[in-house]
């Protein structure tokens, strides 16, 4: 039998598993190994499933028996813990849902299973999602497998974190503001947001509902394809969720560049912007270039504006959305027997960490009576112009390409202060704002030894063309390839 530990990629696994080489049990049972092992230095995990993992390991087993077979057929993966799994406590790491276990599953949740995947746990997270380094936990921060005393970036920093550790070969998480890609470049791992409506919603705990979206982690493009290939697709239960035919992503595959026009936007050249960060995604661009990309100048003017806007339509939307948390239906309940009033103050302050309580403070403002058009109007207007940015730049290119975040992993409670924390996000947001896929691909490591992202944002439902250009650049790389020193129970090793 093949060392199951040794099969990195989705990719891989499958092979294996096609082959006869390895069985979806052998395979679980040393991913729960290595959870074993990483978790209590990592904290990746927030819920480990592994009673239901070698259940859906058998199950898969007897599947490919049957001579049934599928990408993710006996692989196993983590989801982050904001989609709704039915029977497993979702707790979107905040102690107002900290013993919630949902009667039903989020359509990614289904998908999945119904693809054979074998879900082995779900991952930590920033609480509701805000946030971008994953220390606004309620159940304590995720650590970087690169670095122990860094951040893993926010808010799906426990599933990046899982991929990097060797904890899953594959996991889920959703994307606001950069949230997947931001942990993707900390990690060192391939993270996709896709366009807006092309995966569903449904299932998956609110936090800014006309920006978060859907997307796999994994340790290559090809990975993410294959993931994206299972979790898209229109679900009538989400009005969002656009009905447009799934493309073949995993075929768009073909290393092929050639003639591909690369956008590089003046406007990303910011102050802040680390030498080591910018020297590797210009070299990145260079390589697209060597396999036949060209690479043209376009600009964004609207993108200093982005992050304002953002946190302005952000934290307005989970004002709205974040209300429905009162002790009364479901979750938390405190100051049982006061008056209704002081039940709902005393639920909501127990239960609440203080990074949600600032944005649904922030964004109940933004929605007042008398500044609502001079804030939340106002950022709907300047969201419109930064969207016709992207649609004028996609005239003259087909992707475009920066950064994915202005440094490496920062160490853990390094940003104390809101706003430093919030300018995380600078590379990030526009797309979210714009609706649009975005991508990040490892390129390169800094002198700390700590991976850099390069993004990568196509057009509004051109999620495989990204993938093309990410999968062109991996076969010339190895970036993807390198692991963190495995951390144990011990510490790192």
């Amino acid at each position: 039998m093949t060392k199951t530990v040794e099969l990195r990629t989705i990719e891989e696994a499958r092979r294996a598993l096609d082959a006869g080489e390895t069985t979806s049990v052998e395979l679980t049972n040393a991913h729960l190994e290595r959870i074993a092992a990483t978790e209590p230095t990592i904290a990746a995990l927030i819920t480990v499933t592994g009673e239901r993992a070698l259940a859906e390991a058998r199950a898969a087993d007897k599947r490919r028996v049957r001579g049934e077979t599928s990408g993710l057929l006996g692989i196993p993966v983590v989801l982050k813990d904001i989609f709704a799994t039915a029977g497993v406590r979702t707790t979107c790491a905040s102690k107002i849902l900290g013993d919630f276990v949902p009667p039903y599953d989020a359509d990614a949740t289904d998908r999945l299973a119904r693809a054979g995947a074998v879900l082995v746990g779900k991952a930590n997270m920033d609480e509701f999602a805000m946030g971008s380094s994953n220390e606004n936990s309620a159940f304590g921060a995720t650590r970087n497998p690169w670095d122990l005393e860094r951040v893993p970036g926010g808010s799906s920093g426990g599933s990046a974190a899982a991929v990097a550790a060797g904890q899953c070969l594959g996991s889920l998480g959703t994307d606001t503001g950069g949230s997947i890609r931001l942990p993707a470049s900390y990690c060192g791992v391939v993270g996709l947001k896709p366009t807006y409506g092309r995966c569903s919603r449904y299932g998956v705990i609110a936090y800014a509902s006309s920006l978060d979206q859907v997307g796999p982690f994994g340790r290559t493009a090809r990975d993410v394809a294959i993931l994206l290939g299972v979790i898209a697709g229109h679900d009538p239960r989400d009005s969002t969720s656009a009905p447009r035919e799934v493309p073949d992503y995993e075929g768009a595959l073909t290393g092929d560049v050639s003639g591909l026009r690369i956008g590089v936007p003046r406007e990303y050249s910011v102050e802040g912007l680390d030498h080591g960060v910018d020297k590797a995604t210009r070299q990145a661009i260079e390589i697209l270039r060597s396999r036949g990309a060209q690479i043209v100048d376009v600009s964004l003017p609207h993108t200093r504006y982005a992050v304002a806007t953002y946190y302005l339509v952000g934290t307005a939307e989970a004002s709205s959305n974040l209300a429905r948390y009162d002790g009364v239906k479901y979750g938390l309940r405190a100051g049982d027997g006061q008056p209704l009033l002081d039940m709902y103050r005393e639920t909501r302050d127990q239960g609440f960490g203080t990074e949600v309580k600032r944005r649904i403070l922030l964004g109940t403002y933004a929605l007042s009576a008398g500044y609502y058009d001079a804030y939340y109007l106002k950022a709907q207007r300047v969201r419109t112009l930064i969207r016709e940015d992207f649609a004028r730049a996609f005239e003259s290119c087909d992707l475009i390409a920066s950064p994915t975040a202005s440094t490496t992993a920062f160490r853990l409670g390094e940003r104390d202060d809101p706003l430093s924390m919030y300018l995380t996000d600078i590379f990030t947001v526009p797309a979210n704002l714009a609706g649009l896929p975005g991508l990040s691909v490892p390129c390169g490591f800094d002198e700390d030894g700590l991976p850099i992202g390069l993004q990568l944002i196509a057009p509004a439902f051109a999620e495989a063309t990204a993938l093309q250009a990410a999968d062109a650049y991996q076969r010339d790389t190895d970036f993807h390839s390198r692991s963190p020193a495995p951390p144990t129970a011990e510490g790192p090793v």
